[in-house]
């Protein structure tokens, strides 16, 4: 969507290719769109491809309410080959023994379904002492990673063969699907890696919605916009409630507001009657709202 003065204001799904980063992915459909602040709400690593939800102008204040939403995989998993790095770009550190895998998967696979423990991988962004871990790993360093709790919320196997499977793989933010397959590999006995992967969901936003960058590349301007969606998309998880005139004028000066029927603490979605989306505000008592992040455009209200 397209603000009046010219400003680029929305989410844009995109399918991202093989080898790209997410912030290159990020730079190019901002340049092409030509909005003036960019961001994403969860990365992919370059040998994944799939869903990205790029957030363009005043969405990007509310990227962070996607990024604690579950994430929908499909990956492929190489069976009998461990490597340094987890998946298909590290060198080969061992080759275990197939025979008798297939016949122990069904009853293996219920483990990993449900709360999980993981140990991030070194080859991962996150940051010990302000620098990322692949930094210490790319000079054969290794630092002390706390496992942290995750959730497997399914594991489908969609095709299996002797040393490879094709499987679905729902999950909680912060989850590492390579180091599931690490850990599939050395339960089942075998060593395990992840050969591909591709987002297809992120909460209920599905890649099939999703442009590519070719395609954005092919389409003139008008239509590239047309395929932005409004920035309440982000939020669409928190409850929502609906503000008079009075109420929003109050909200939009920064000021706590009387709204008796918020009874449950918590974050809303605010929309001015008749006139679309606020921000979002915060339930710190029951019936006084406050407002938390809000879109700088201004919301036409009748006159009290």
């Amino acid at each position: 969507m397209r603000r009046s003065g010219g400003s680029v204001d929305g989410v844009l799904l995109l399918d991202k290719p093989l080898g790209l980063t997410s912030n290159a992915a990020l730079v190019q459909v901002r340049r092409l769109l030509g909005a003036a602040k960019a961001g994403h709400t969860g990365t992919l690593d370059p040998l994944a491809t799939g869903l990205l939800a790029l957030c363009l102008g005043e969405a990007t204040k509310f990227a962070g309410f996607l990024l604690d939403a579950d994430k929908t995989y499909e990956a492929v998993i190489g069976l009998g080959v461990a490597t340094t790095t987890g998946d298909a770009e590290g060198e080969v550190v061992c080759r275990g023994e197939l025979s008798g895998v297939m016949a122990q998967l069904d009853a293996v696979l219920p483990e990993f379904v449900g709360p999980l423990l993981q140990r991030p991988p070194m080859f991962s962004a996150l940051k010990h002492q302000g620098r990322p871990l692949y930094e210490y790993a790319r000079q054969g360093k290794s630092v002390d990673r706390p496992a942290r709790k995750v959730f497997v919320h399914e594991l489908t196997v969609l095709q299996r063969r002797v040393d490879e499977l094709q499987v679905r793989v729902r999950v909680s933010k912060g989850t590492y699907i390579r180091t599931l397959a690490e850990d599939l590999g050395q339960r089942l006995g075998c060593g395990a890696y992840l050969k591909a992967l591709r987002r297809t969901a992120i909460g209920a936003l599905e890649v099939d919605q999703a442009r590519t960058l070719d395609q954005l590349q092919a389409m003139p301007p008008e239509h590239q916009r047309a395929l932005l969606q409004p920035p309440d998309l982000l939020v669409a998880g928190l409850p929502r409630t609906e503000l008079d005139a009075a109420t929003t004028r109050a909200i939009r000066q920064g000021r706590s507001v009387s709204v008796p029927q918020l009874e449950a603490v918590g974050q809303v979605a605010m929309y001015a009657s008749g006139s679309g989306f606020l921000g979002v505000g915060e339930v710190q008592s029951p019936g006084r709202l406050s407002p938390r992040r809000l879109l700088a455009t201004t919301v036409p209200v009748e006159a009290a």
